[in-house]
């Protein structure tokens, strides 16, 4: 299927910048040039959205090979660079544009082997270098124009959120509540989902990625949704938890300790600490409740043109944070053949706290 252009932010001088401290690691390493193939850092540095291209940065030249079916829609989101049709075999046009470059790097997290023996055969002129995390860590500080479109992604979900509470009834399956999460965001606005929603009713609950299924929802459930749209390339993600008819005592405990558990951590959140301190906050506070074995997952992640992305909360989790990182806080509980509950908001990191981007109410909701 052919990927739509979306709306373009080329009129600001960020592209421009990204480029200069893109080459400016490049200088520090010694490299000539790198090659980038990882869609999202393709995106992030020219933005083009189509679903085959290539680039090719060097000191001096910033190209982009895509194909006959693109060549409309990358000149007109990516006018900071130059665009190439490629032939029937893309490397071979690299290979000739990348003629006289000793040292060129490329995303060791992404080539595959076969692409490698494919470089390697291609690129006998030049050094092939692997690096990592060369435009990965400029995309995890947001810029403005960055946060104000993750912004109306949190936005979104937080209406279909809203919506979902008034359009629910017990007997629904999940399949039918996640479909409708994601109508009422592509319906106002979202171009797509940001992942394949979670949604978990009565014991399936306890199943920290327990996407839909066409099990019923019944009076007494706990019902966990996980989800998020894409507007404009950038993600949103939020978790929320509800019941279903009357509450049980156990279940408002659980629903208790994570509760405060993430608030804590939301509370803690600043600029200075590293994802494993963050982490550490809520993490105590579930294991002295009783259920530190229950939490087995990190309690978050940044989000971003991906709604996977570093840095991450997480035992491992030592880069220490920076304004304009924007993180999710979800610590969870989960008692496998009783249920789960799972807390989620994203927020951008301050250099005194954080700011939530998911406004949702968090109280204990009963439908």
């Amino acid at each position: 299927m052919p990927k739509m252009a979306g709306r373009s932010n080329n009129t600001g001088v960020f592209w421009l910048d990204r480029l200069k401290k893109l080459r400016k690691q490049l200088l520090e390493q010694g490299l000539d040039g790198i090659l980038i193939l990882e869609p999202d850092n393709r995106r992030y540095l020219s933005g083009f959205s189509g679903s085959s291209g290539a680039l090719l940065i060097t000191s001096s030249e910033a190209l982009l090979f895509t194909d006959f079916r693109y060549m409309e829609q990358a000149a007109a989101q990516a006018p900071s660079f130059r665009v190439i049709k490629h032939g029937q075999v893309i490397w071979d046009d690299l290979a000739g544009y990348a003629r006289g470059l000793a040292n060129l790097a490329f995303e060791q997290n992404f080539v595959t082997y076969e692409q490698f023996r494919l470089l390697q055969e291609k690129f006998t002129e030049s050094r092939l270098v692997p690096v990592a995390g060369f435009v990965e860590n400029l995309r995890s500080i947001k810029e403005d124009v960055e946060l104000a479109e993750i912004r109306r992604a949190c936005e979104l979900a937080d209406r279909a959120f809203s919506h979902i509470l008034t359009w629910l009834e017990p007997g629904m399956t999940e399949l039918e509540i996640a479909l409708e999460l994601e109508f009422f965001m592509r319906r106002n606005g979202a171009s797509a989902s940001a992942f394949e929603f979670i949604v978990a009713s009565g014991p399936r609950s306890s199943l920290p990625h327990g996407v839909a299924s066409g099990r019923r929802a019944a009076r007494g459930d706990i019902l966990t949704m996980d989800f998020g749209c894409v507007v404009n390339g950038y993600c949103s993600d939020i978790t929320r938890t509800v019941v279903i008819g009357e509450a049980s005592d156990k279940q408002r405990e659980i629903y208790r300790v994570v509760l405060e558990a993430q608030m804590a951590a939301l509370s803690a959140l600043r600029a200075g600490m590293s994802g494993q301190e963050v982490d550490k906050v809520a993490r105590e506070i579930i294991s002295r409740s009783g259920y530190g074995e229950n939490f087995g997952h990190g309690l978050g992640h940044s989000v971003g043109l991906a709604v996977h992305e570093e840095p991450r909360l997480s035992p491992a989790g030592l880069r220490v944070l920076e304004p304009g990182m924007v993180v999710t806080v979800e610590p969870g509980i989960y008692l496998p053949d009783w249920g789960g509950v799972r807390i989620e908001d994203m927020v951008v990191v301050t250099e005194n706290g954080c700011s939530l981007l998911t406004k949702s109410p968090k109280e204990l909701i009963i439908l």
